[in-house]
């Protein structure tokens, strides 16, 4: 299941950084200067989950299988990107391919690192990518008007697509992103969504990135992010790249220990990918044995056989029933044999809404 998040930013705003920490490895080259990312770098991250973690304390299973992201590290963008500034197109053409969009913004002063604006203001360079990402839409949608206009003479359903693609347009030339368009939960606009996949529909996060006294308290770079945030709908999620960096290699414990010293509970990036699969609109259930403890990711309200599918198609196929157990009761009553002993144990059919972190069986017949 494709699960894909875009890192997206201004050039040396801490990105690749970002990326190098979250996916553990180096291999996305940070380097000072504009451009040092030229293709997309991909990464699958397991998604934290504690509750896998309490699971495996009873099981203890022989693996370990969490449910995964993909994150891809897209260069940064510049002033003009849509007509081909920099490195442009190619750039925008990535971020198309992503489901979520990752805005990394620099919310620190360096003097060592150049700031392709010459200074740091984090609303303008907000401010500089949502722009291209809407001047990209209002050249693709100016394009499809084009071809509704002739299709809507003698098709009906174009004429009601142009209709909301003209208001559309006049939205985004007044320099709205298309997610915040009044009509954008309507049939008419999915369905042009579906067809143009608008860059500026897409679920943004910002990742402030500051420096280490700005993790215990919000400087003013910060404040002026979140502020902007309250009002576009968007969340922001604070981190130090450079911090998160030296967190790569420690154990578990080590890590803990040195979060709790700065003050943090949870690393940023940990918050970005637990996030970030939140705004894709999926969950987790699990499967619980000897052999393998393991996260399946689902779409939210998924039926029981929708469920089933993700391990083998024949399961939906087969479907006859699911055997539940939720996953507070399984912890509390220390697995799966005395869950049953407490009749805690469901049987659930076709129509049954999988609750995240039910631990589940499937019963099939094919």
């Amino acid at each position: 299941m494709g699960l894909s998040i875009g890192l997206v930013g201004l050039p040396n705003v801490g990105k690749s950084t970002t990326f190098n920490a979250l996916t553990k490895a180096q291999n996305a080259e940070a380097a000072n200067y504009p451009f040092c990312t030229i293709e997309p770098n991909k990464a699958t991250v397991p998604v934290p989950d504690a509750r896998i973690d309490e699971l495996v304390k009873i099981v203890k299973p022989e693996r370990v299988q969490y449910s995964t992201l993909d994150f891809v590290d897209i260069a940064g963008l510049v002033k003009g990107a849509s007509k081909g500034e920099g490195l442009g197109n190619k750039f925008l053409s990535n971020i198309r391919e992503t489901e979520v969009i990752l805005q990394i913004v620099r919310c620190f002063e360096d003097e060592n690192i150049v700031h392709t604006e010459g200074r740091i203001d984090p609303l303008q360079d907000v401010e500089i990518i949502e722009n291209e990402l809407i001047f990209a839409d209002l050249e693709v949608l100016s394009n499809r008007i084009e071809r509704l206009k002739k299709q809507a003479k003698n098709e009906k359903d174009a004429a009601a697509l142009l209709i909301i693609a003209e208001e559309l347009l006049e939205f985004l030339g007044d320099g709205n992103l298309a997610r915040n368009f009044p009509k954008a939960n309507t049939e008419m606009f999915e369905q042009l969504n579906r067809e143009v996949r608008f860059l500026s529909a897409k679920e943004i996060m910002y990742g402030a990135n500051v420096d280490e006294d700005g993790l215990t308290e919000d400087n003013a770079f910060v404040i002026a992010l979140k502020e902007h945030a309250t009002k576009t709908g968007c969340e922001v999620i604070k981190l130090c790249a450079k911090i998160e960096e030296e967190l790569i290699g420690l154990e578990d414990d080590e890590r803990d220990e040195f979060l709790r010293e700065m003050g943090v509970e949870e690393s940023g990036l940990e918050q970005i990918i637990r996030k970030g699969f939140d705004k894709l609109g999926y969950m987790s259930y699990f499967t619980a044995g000897v052999k393998e403890v393991r996260s399946w990711t689902i779409h939210k309200n998924s039926t029981a056989p929708k469920a089933a599918a993700v391990i083998h198609n024949d399961f939906e196929k087969g479907f006859i029933r699911a055997e539940v157990i939720a996953y507070e009761d399984y912890i509390a009553c220390g697995g799966e044999n005395k869950s049953k002993e407490a009749g805690k144990m469901r049987l659930e059919g076709k129509e049954y809404i999988v609750a995240d972190g039910d631990i589940m069986h499937f019963r099939f017949n094919v």
